[in-house]
């Protein structure tokens, strides 16, 4: 079967530059579960998040598939439209576009056809129809748990206080408190956006320390810190970095400097990893 000149572009190239990242780590795509970060990931560079049932899965050789990873093989997949879970405009009812597919020892894909599946893309301009994937492996296999998850995320990510994505620390300034044991330890950071988003961790005499963020002009919380898997999770365990970078401006005296890497320490391990299958 000769595929149409749409498979012999890098429409690949578009990808977002978190996604290339990740991407260039990647082994063999995509794998049919994915975590939290994952899908998260995905929905926040795709301007479309479409369910579709694939129903023709043809392999593009490989001489004209550019930077296929090892044991991955390039195809052009024609699908049905079931829903279009995210973005605007109207969906052909048929669709077309290209994925990087894991290869069994036997040099097979995944079996998709009659499944659903679902792509985060963006439309060809001026191919109505056609979908250049935001990732080579930017395809999930639908599930019920899939679908509650991936609905939740894309409903965060369009709340008017959606946390912005977090870029780096700015600055981090411990200040002791007048007893013994007393202080608090601010962390300000840097977004992509712009706004504000701070990090405060609190010491009071007797108790444990306590933690909590802030994506807005207002204290942080310290009561209730990101709960894992939510958005304001994500974007601090997954882009903050793991140890203070040396260039970050910090407390004057060499004492509460200690204590405010130490206090660092303490939110990172706090938020813990941010594992991402598709890795």
């Amino acid at each position: 079967m000769k595929v149409s000149n749409f498979v012999l572009v890098a429409v690949f190239a578009v990808s977002t530059p978190e996604i290339v990242v990740a991407q260039s780590e990647s082994p063999a795509g995509p794998p049919f579960g994915a975590s939290y970060a994952d899908i998260v990931d995905l929905a926040d560079s795709a301007p479309l998040v479409v369910r579709a049932q694939p129903r023709r899965v043809v392999r593009v050789e490989d001489a004209r598939a550019p930077g296929l990873s090892a044991g991955t093989g390039r195809f052009y997949i024609e699908a049905k439209t079931v829903a279009l879970v995210s973005g605007q405009g109207d969906l052909a009812p048929a669709l077309a576009f290209l994925a990087d597919l894991s290869l069994d020892p036997k040099g097979k894909p995944p079996a998709l056809k009659k499944k659903d599946v679902v792509v985060f893309a963006r439309a060809v301009s001026g191919q109505p129809g056609e979908l250049a994937l935001v990732s080579r492996d930017s395809l999930l296999l639908w599930t019920p748990e899939l679908d509650a998850r991936l609905r939740a995320a894309l409903t965060a990510l369009i709340a008017p206080d959606a946390p912005a994505r977090v870029t780096g620390v700015r600055e981090i300034i411990h200040v002791p408190g007048s007893l013994e044991g007393e202080g608090d330890t601010q962390v300000f950071l840097t977004t992509a956006n712009g706004t504000a988003a701070s990090l405060l961790v609190q010491h009071r005499p007797g108790q444990p320390p306590r933690w909590g963020a802030s994506f807005s002009e207002l204290t942080a919380d310290i009561a209730n810190p990101p709960q894992r898997d939510s958005l304001a999770w994500y974007r601090l365990a997954c882009f903050l970095p793991r140890q203070l970078p040396a260039g970050v401006n910090r407390s004057d005296t060499p004492e509460a400097a200690a204590q405010a890497g130490s206090d660092y320490r303490f939110v990172i391990e706090g938020l813990g990893d941010c594992p991402r299958q598709r890795r």
